[in-house]
């Protein structure tokens, strides 16, 4: 039989993170005398060596900080660059088929949609800046030390851990379409003789260690005025890519207060698009009126599922970058719309459309530190390997992220030039009264908002520990009426006959990646930390 992982307890600081060598640098981080943000930095610089499927240093991220007496957001999202237009992503993908997966949930399927690969959905990498941006209002450590393990790791190599080669091998296995000589450095990088590293196989990438060390050097300031930012400017100037030096030059992160929705007594606080976490805040919102400790397991379900469809119909119709048209954020979160949306649950399945408010590859990782420091902080190129464009003789892949945009001319987040996409990371924080419970995330794209109303619920509503909430089955709504659920579900008596007498079309998955991986950090009761980590991947949740 298999036994439940159990939560870790610690006194004084913990990390949780997907892969076990990045959360231990950031545990090493903790243990030298870093604060919660010099421990999640470590973290998040070690991910984009031993987890490269899922994020790298060509990525963006997001992030949420209590510092100890309030919520502080960072939007690292980069922008696209100035010569992307609607007019030339038609012209460049004229005869081509829609992207098989797209950010909007199958939406884009039904018409011209952005390309997956090559250059075309590149945006500007924000991680970089990112990791600056935090080090530079919150860091206490030497910017450069925080790179020691990420370095080490890329410079000589380590083991592969199990999950991450079992997402490198499926990555490899959904080939791209053959393509020019932007391409070309993926598989000198990224393949051993062609395929993925096998668990436990040592794996290697100088190249990326040398320009680890070029951030760590300059405060980032190579990667967006230097010497890379040059290399990236030729490289697609040689090969057919809109990006240019320029681009990189105006990058800025940007510094925001996060958003929240009231549950259950708790606030839940979501940063503002335009990332997706808004979608969890309108489900939560919705499901704070019904009381689903009085329903049985299938109708809390049905009516949970509904809630998220209704979060994702809003969010797919009205996010975008707020430079660059109004999104109704305010009214949005308003609880007389969200009344007015929880009566449009019934007792069958629904194929929701947005309403119309009144106008006004991803890792995720959690620190905290013995003096109440917390971060909940995301980063991603979203998905597996991005775009597959890597900079020669720099051993990183660029992010897919303009994968986000539209192509409708009048949806607002259509794509344009300087525009930042549609994002599906987002970290996630829960207080009470003001006072925090802690960060919390669930990694996966289209999963990430149901992952976090599912966590939130299974907290609250069930009131089990962070590691037993983030163990509970899962559930995943795609598009329409289909609904895939985890095996642990399906075995419950009654549960999948009872969904589909109202209307979903119920599949059981076996694959675990689909319902993403999460972590979580709560204060403990009496201090300290109660931590979970995934178990559906190499989670791990270290402490002292």
């Amino acid at each position: 039989m298999a036994y439940p992982r159990q939560p870790l307890f610690a006194p004084n600081g913990a990390v949780a993170t997907s892969q076990p060598l990045a959360a231990a640098a950031g545990l090493a981080v903790l243990r030298r005398g870093g604060n919660a943000v010099d421990a999640a930095l470590a973290t998040a610089i070690a991910l984009t060596v031993v987890q490269p499927p899922s994020n790298d240093i060509g990525g963006d991220l997001f992030a949420i900080v209590w510092d100890g007496e309030r919520l502080h957001g960072l939007n690292a999202s980069g922008r696209s660059p100035a010569a992307l237009t609607r007019e030339v992503v038609l012209t460049a993908t004229a005869g081509r088929a829609p992207a098989a997966v797209d950010a909007l949930g199958g939406a884009q399927a039904r018409g011209p949609a952005m390309p997956a690969r090559g250059w075309l959905p590149v945006t500007v990498p924000g991680a970089p800046a990112g990791w600056r941006d935090l080090h530079d209002r919150f860091g206490s450590l030497p910017f450069a030390d925080l790179f020691t393990d990420a370095i080490s790791y890329a410079e000589h190599g380590y083991p592969v851990a199990a999950g991450t080669a079992a997402t490198w091998d499926r990555a490899l296995a959904a080939r791209v379409e053959p393509g020019g000589e932007e391409y070309a450095e993926f598989d000198r990088v990224f393949t051993i003789d062609g395929r993925a590293p096998r668990p436990g196989e040592r794996w290697r990438n100088p190249d990326a260690a040398r320009t680890l060390r070029r951030i760590a050097e300059t405060g980032a300031e190579d990667f967006y005025r230097g010497d890379i930012a040059a290399a990236l400017d030729a490289h697609a100037a040689r090969t057919g890519g809109l990006l240019t030096g320029d681009d990189l030059a105006r990058h800025a992160g940007t510094w925001v207060d996060p958003v929240g929705a009231r549950y259950r007594g708790h606030e839940v606080w979501e940063l503002p698009p335009n990332g997706q976490g808004i979608a969890a805040l309108l489900a939560l919102n919705i499901l704070d009126g019904t009381d689903l400790a009085a329903l049985d397991a299938g109708e809390r379900l049905h009516r949970q599922i509904e809630a998220v469809k209704l979060g994702f119909a809003d969010a797919h119709a009205h996010v975008a970058d707020p430079e660059r048209a109004p999104v109704p954020t305010a009214a949005l979160l308003d609880p007389g719309y969200a009344a007015a949306r929880r009566a449009l649950v019934t007792d069958r399945a629904g194929d929701p459309v947005a309403g119309d408010p009144e106008r006004g590859g991803t890792v995720y990782l959690c620190t905290a530190d013995a003096g109440g420091m917390m971060v909940s902080l995301i980063q991603s190129t979203y998905l597996a390997f991005g775009s597959r464009v890597v900079l020669p003789g720099h051993g990183f892949a660029l992010q897919n992220r303009g994968l986000g945009f539209r192509l409708d001319p009048a949806h607002p987040n259509v794509v344009g030039p300087a525009k930042r996409p549609f994002h599906t990371i987002i970290p996630g924080f829960l207080t009470r009264d003001g006072a925090p419970v802690g960060p919390f995330g669930v990694m996966g794209g289209h999963m990430q908002p149901q992952g976090h109303v599912q966590l939130v619920s299974a907290t609250l509503d069930a009131g089990l520990d962070p590691q037993a909430a983030l163990d509970a089955p899962r559930w995943y709504w795609h598009a329409g009426r289909t609904l895939l659920v985890e095996p642990a579900l399906a075995a419950v008596p009654g549960l999948v006959a009872g969904l589909r007498s109202r209307g979903h079309e119920v599949t059981v998955a076996e694959e675990p990646s689909v319902f993403g991986y999460g972590q979580a950090v709560w204060r403990g009761p009496s201090g300290g930390y109660v931590v979970g980590s995934e178990s559906r991947v190499d989670g791990a949740a270290v402490g002292f």
